[in-house]
């Protein structure tokens, strides 16, 4: 199963959401690989004790079909979950493939080798709906889509449905929509609750049942290069990624 987590807005929780989710599935048992596709490198800097040591980044295997996806993934700092590390070189990726026929499957094809090695691949993408972006969604079997609980939160939500039913379409049939996850919410203010409500008039059954609220445990684990679950295991933060994981896996069933 193939899992990129995606909006195209910024400052959601991918990355929060990408690594928690990897991080408990990995503590579940199973065996899981977090994809960081992102030029900002989140996932890669907040799961790798010295990311910086690596020389070749997920930009080297997407450029040259010589070089082996598994040359550029290693152990992550959670037992059982490794990671496929990404750099700031992810940037020149768009400019790189223009004009290339393949463009939109790089990433799939780099995936194929390693794929049944893992039970399941996670993808951190950037805030852009871009050729990154659109690989990741190539890749993928689902999406599962973070959305924050703020006003704004729906706006531009029509592209990234445009574009996976443009995916849908030419390249990649199969790809569901795994959830929305409402994500940095607080239920203190009346504001929350009502985007919340709006939220679930649009996508009605596709949010999960588990909302993730606003935490500064999960803003301070990324320093101490920890998921949630080993960080604060006690915190309402690791509560809800458990908790949203299963549900995760009881749709993934479905």
């Amino acid at each position: 199963m193939i899992i990129t987590v995606a909006n195209q807005k910024g400052g959601v929780g991918k990355t929060t959401t990408a690594v928690n989710i990897a991080a408990a599935l990995a503590f579940m048992g199973k065996r899981t690989l977090l994809i960081d596709t992102d030029p900002q490198a989140h996932s890669t800097i907040s799961c790798l004790p010295n990311p910086d040591q690596h020389e070749k980044s997920l930009f080297d295997v997407l450029m040259n079909s010589r070089e082996n996806i598994e040359s550029i993934i290693h152990a992550s700092t959670v037992p059982g979950m490794d990671i496929a590390i990404a750099k700031v070189s992810m940037a020149k990726l768009e400019a790189s493939l223009t004009g290339e026929i393949d463009a939109h499957y790089r990433l799939k094809d780099s995936i194929e080798p390693v794929r049944k090695k893992y039970e399941f691949i996670l993808i951190d993408t950037p805030p852009t709906l871009g050729l990154i972006t659109v690989n990741a969604l190539v890749a993928a079997t689902h999406i599962l889509v973070p959305i924050q609980s703020s006003y704004l939160s729906l706006e531009g939500t029509d592209n990234l449905l445009e574009t996976i039913e443009k995916i849908r379409k030419v390249a990649n049939p199969h790809l569901r929509i795994l959830g929305v996850l409402i994500t940095l919410h607080d239920q203190r203010t009346n504001i929350s609750k009502d985007v919340v409500d709006r939220i679930t008039k649009v996508f009605g059954n596709k949010v999960f049942k588990t909302v993730i609220s606003k935490s500064v445990k999960l803003e301070e684990s990324p320093a101490y290069k920890e998921s949630i679950f080993t960080y604060a295991g006690g915190s309402i933060g690791a509560a809800q990624y458990r908790k949203v994981t299963e549900e995760m896996l009881k749709r993934a069933k479905d």
